[in-house]
């Protein structure tokens, strides 16, 4: 009885060690295919919009995509 309990809890804490190694491989392959969005990212974005931007309003969109996290 007591031996079930250890392998359960042993199965356990192997699986959330697998599960962490999995997650984290799978959480760097997207951010490595589709990278957050930096300054020069909205740089060009907004000159491919026919603007061009003062650094006041790069700062304003770096800071409302922030706060939309």
């Amino acid at each position: 009885m007591l031996q079930d309990i250890i392998l359960v809890v042993i199965g356990l804490i192997i699986g959330a060690v697998i599960g962490f190694l999995v997650a984290k491989k799978v959480m760097e392959k997207y951010l490595k295919k589709n990278p957050p969005i930096n300054e020069q990212m909205i740089k060009i974005m907004m000159s491919q919009m026919g603007r061009t931007p003062t650094q006041k309003q790069i700062n304003q969109m770096m800071k409302a995509m922030n706060n939309a996290k």
